[in-house]
């Protein structure tokens, strides 16, 4: 068998931008991945496109959470080649294939996401530990047309959460009030081994309301707007000047953004 020390060495680094936030939140730096978004926001991208483009970011998410948050073994892996060579099996570290997951699909912008995440959890983990929830959920709003709150339509969850990894995929984390809204759903069904939201678009508001209302969340975003903040808040390191960023307008949309990506998706615009 053969023993060669970097198959056991396996140090990932995340590639992200520089910000003050706090060490659970991952604004990736990816040129590859930011021109894909950039193509999905933009005003001419329309279905079938869009389906595409999104699954292709969120297959790109799965491989960054993986390689940066779950768990390795060290295994023996026996090639074709053992058949010729005792050095055709070689003893390495790998992804531990009993890794527990359960992703959640959130009616409606979160559902193609989270079936993306959740065929390919099941390529490289032990299906049997792959599962996906479903929950019917949307923003509330006043007549002034603001979120003040969310809105419960039903849910269909497969069981508990303990050791679990919970993966949130959500397009847009923009007030942070669905993502909150499904932590104190999952709070009562157990200790996940961790809760990772994985969105395309982030902004300060949101992160500030996992910060202090919900800690345990670990984020990932493929980028952060803030294009409503002054010039000096612009051109300062993310997070310098928390509290005069601003990523959401009166109708607490994202800006830039991507438009509503809920509605983009369903070409369905209520």
């Amino acid at each position: 068998m053969l023993h060669d020390n970097q198959y056991l060495n396996r140090n990932f680094k995340l590639s992200e931008i520089e910000h003050h936030y706090g060490p659970h939140f991952h604004i990736l730096s990816d040129p590859y991945l930011f021109t894909t978004l950039a193509r999905l926001g933009r005003p001419d991208c329309k279905q079938p496109m869009v389906n595409s483009l999104l699954s292709t970011l969120y297959r790109e998410m799965v491989n960054v959470i993986v390689n940066q948050e779950f768990p390795l073994i060290e295994t023996e892996i026996e090639t074709r080649m053992k058949s010729l060579h005792p050095q055709g099996q070689f003893k390495t570290l790998i992804v531990d294939p009993n890794t527990k997951v359960s992703c959640v699909s959130l009616a409606r912008a979160g559902i193609l996401p989270s079936q993306t995440c959740f065929d390919a959890f099941n390529y490289f983990l032990n299906p049997d530990g792959v599962r996906q929830d479903h929950i019917s959920i949307n923003r509330k709003i006043d007549e002034q047309e603001h979120v003040v709150g969310t809105q419960l339509g039903g849910l269909k969850i497969g069981g508990d959460v303990q050791d679990r990894f919970v993966v949130i995929p959500d397009p847009m984390g923009a007030t942070g009030s669905t993502i909150g809204s499904v932590l104190e759903i999952y709070r009562k069904l157990g200790k996940a081994k961790r809760y990772i939201a994985v969105h395309l678009i982030i902004t300060p508001e949101y992160l500030k309301l996992m910060k202090t209302k919900y800690p345990e969340v670990i984020v990932y975003a493929l980028r952060l707007d803030r294009g409503l903040s002054s010039d000096k808040v612009l051109t300062s390191v993310p997070g310098t000047f928390w509290d005069e960023e601003k990523g959401l307008n009166n109708h607490q949309y994202i800006v830039p953004g991507a438009g509503g990506l809920g509605e983009v998706i369903n070409n369905s615009y209520v």
